[in-house]
This record gives structure tokens, C-alpha cells and sequence, in this order.
């Protein structure tokens, strides 16, 4: 199992991502939130140039917000700096888009948008829509001075498409190289999201496994001192901003399919909505996400509760977290990518790479 972490980007703090590539961390996943965060690309250009071995991506980038050709020629750029190492992570932007008031990508659009990031991320000509109506006339458009240095499409950039439902899931085995998503970390659940893989494999007549199709899911990790609980001070401060982020995404599809019937998915909820829906509609887009996945602001801190720890991020002894990791591996998963709030990050990952990484295969 691949341990990676994720950077809310921020242009200023590069020895993070320095500090996972001394511990041994895999991958770095720079997440992409104009709104939220430090410019992705800026990020990796530095982080490329501070590390040597570490792999460094998007994690995800935002299709909705550039055209596949920025998209193509960002990464082409930092892997011109860092040959080899660079992945694209590309999602629909369930909360860059939403932050601006607007929806994600819509399905049609983001299969659309693939079709042309693979190709102009190979260096190959693809055709795009001329204009911003669906039914525009396509031209062909391509990188026209790639061998003069200014951008590398070799070695090849493998794209890991971020996806949660069958449909989306479908798009991943379209076009993609592999899978990021945030499932909890469970193996029920990752081996429901295998189930659907597989079935859409099928559809598209492409056979995925583990082995070829690598798999990436976003939590974090604590390691419980002993005698603690998921319900210590410190637990909720090294895992309650991702675990109230879970929420933020959660409610964001409450409020746009509306789901008033259905089982409450996470402990106070309906306190939660009622929180929100208090909201000034007009600003609602700019409440909702606030310190998302960097801290919890104080009107959230009673919903970070014990359950909703243990539901969205890892926790436990050493040998009971490593444990759990080896039944996520057995269910399918290839890479776990940590995203600890922004003040304990470092020492997340510290903690992981002393008392966890010893133990596992």
C-alpha cells in the first residue's frame, strides 16, 4: 500500500511537501481550489524543483475552470522540471465550482474534456469545441513547439480520474489510468467502489485490476497515544477538519439532489442543515466550504463527534491502523493520501512514518 498526501496548496509552506518525500511518502497530491487555496501549478513548479524522487500531481485539478489545453500544457510545464514524476489528478469540481456559485462539470462535459486532455497530454492533436456552445464547430488544435524545451509530454503523464458514482466511474475506465476518489476508508466500501469499476470495465470492454488500474482514496490517519479514544482533544484537532469536510461535501449533495427522506448520513445532521439553511441563501456558497479541509471554524466544532471521526479517517493503535490498511489493500485500494489540517500537518505525517510505516509490507 502506497501512502501519499494530499497539499491544500500553499505557495509559501514547500517543506511540507519536502518533509513527505524525507519520510518516505509516494506521491504529492496538490489540491486545486481557486478559491480556497495558493495557485496548484505554482505549488508543484516549487515542489518539483525542492525534491528529487517524490511523484507530484493534482490532486484534483478542476476541469470546469481550464480548458484541457491549460490543463495538458500545466502538466507538460512541470514535467519538463521533474520528468517522470508528474500525474494528473482531474475531477469535475464538486467544491472549486460550487464555491463560485456554479455546478460541476456536468458528466457530458467532462467525458468531453478528457477526450481532449489525453490527447493533448500525449502531445497529439485533438479536436475541441471552437466556442462555448456544446454544439460548436470542433477544431484541431495541438502544442506547437514541443520539442523546444518549453514543455515534456514523455514520459507519458498518467491521468487518475476522480470519481464517486457509476456514471463518472465509467468515465475513469473510459480515459483514465486510474482511479482517485474519497471513499471511506473502508473495505466494504472500497470493495463497492471495485464493483462498480468492474461493471463499468465491462461496458467499455477494458479489463481493471488493482494491478493496472491503481486506486487512491482521500482521508487522514491518527495514532492513538495510549489509553486515547477517537473522542480526545487531540484526535479532533489532528482529524476534525477532514472529518467536517465530509460533511461540507455531503450537504452539497443533500441541498442539489434533495434528499429530505433519506436516513441521516452522519451524526446531527439535521442540526447541521438547519445550521445552513439559516444561511443567506445569496452567500450560502461562500459559508459553506469555509476552512474546508484546513481547519473547523468554531460554529462547527460539536459536529466533529467521535462517530464521524471513525467514519471518515483512519485511527487506532499503530498495529490496529496498520492492520486496517492491510484489509484496504486486500479490498483493492492502492494508495491512501492524507490530508491532515493545515497547524498538525507535519506532525501527522511524522507520527505515520515513525509508528505506522515500520509495520506495513
Amino acid at each position: 500500500m502506497d501512502l501519499g498526501v494530499c497539499i491544500a496548496a500553499k505557495i509559501d509552506d514547500i517543506d511540507h511537501g519536502v518533509l513527505a518525500e524525507q519520510l518516505g511518502y509516494s506521491d504529492l497530491w496538490v489540491a486545486d481550489s481557486q478559491l480556497l487555496w495558493s495557485d496548484c501549478y505554482a505549488t508543484m513548479a516549487l515542489l518539483a524543483d525542492r525534491t528529487s524522487k517524490i511523484g507530484i500531481g493534482t490532486g484534483v485539478a478542476v476541469a470546469g475552470t481550464r480548458a484541457a489545453a491549460v490543463t495538458a500544457a500545466a502538466h507538460a510545464t512541470i514535467n519538463q522540471i521533474a520528468p517522470g514524476r508528474v500525474f494528473c489528478g482531474i475531477g469535475t469540481g464538486n467544491t472549486a465550482m460550487r464555491i463560485m456559485g456554479r455546478r460541476p462539470l456536468t458528466i457530458a462535459g467532462f467525458d468531453r474534456y478528457l477526450s481532449e486532455l489525453r490527447r493533448l497530454m500525449d502531445g497529439l492533436p485533438a479536436l475541441v469545441a471552437s466556442g462555448s456552445a456544446i454544439d460548436s464547430e470542433p477544431v484541431e488544435i495541438r502544442h506547437l513547439m514541443p520539442d523546444a524545451g518549453f514543455v515534456s509530454f514523455e514520459p507519458r503523464i498518467p491521468i487518475h480520474v476522480s470519481a464517486f458514482g457509476p456514471r463518472a466511474m465509467g468515465l475513469a475506465v473510459r480515459h483514465g489510468d486510474g482511479l482517485v476518489t474519497s471513499v471511506p476508508p473502508h473495505p466494504g466500501a472500497i470493495r463497492k467502489m471495485w464493483d462498480r469499476l468492474e461493471q463499468a470495465g465491462e461496458l467499455e470492454g477494458r479489463r481493471v485490476d488493482p494491478e493496472s488500474f491503481p486506486t487512491a482514496t482521500l482521508t487522514t490517519i491518527c495514532v492513538l497515544q495510549p489509553g486515547e479514544t477517537s473522542s480526545s482533544e487531540r484526535v479532533r484537532e489532528y482529524t476534525g477538519a477532514f472529518a467536517i469536510a465530509a460533511m461540507h461535501y455531503q450537504y452539497e449533495q443533500w441541498r442539489e439532489a434533495g434528499y429530505p427522506e433519506q436516513k441521516a448520513p452522519f451524526p446531527l445532521w439535521e442540526e447541521y442543515v438547519a445550521m445552513l439553511e439559516a444561511v443567506d441563501p445569496s452567500k450560502l456558497n461562500q459559508r459553506i466550504h469555509l476552512g474546508h479541509n484546513c481547519w473547523v471554524i468554531p460554529e462547527e466544532e460539536r459536529f466533529v463527534t467521535p462517530e464521524l471521526i471513525e467514519r471518515t479517517c483512519i485511527i487506532g493503535s499503530p498495529a490496529q491502523i496498520a492492520s486496517q490498511i492491510a484489509d484496504l489493500e486486500r479490498a483493492g485500494l492502492g494508495q491512501i493520501m492524507l490530508l491532515p489540517p493545515l497547524a498538525v500537518r507535519d506532525h501527522v505525517l511524522r507520527e505515520v512514518a515513525a509508528d505506522v510505516m515500520p509495520l506495513l509490507n
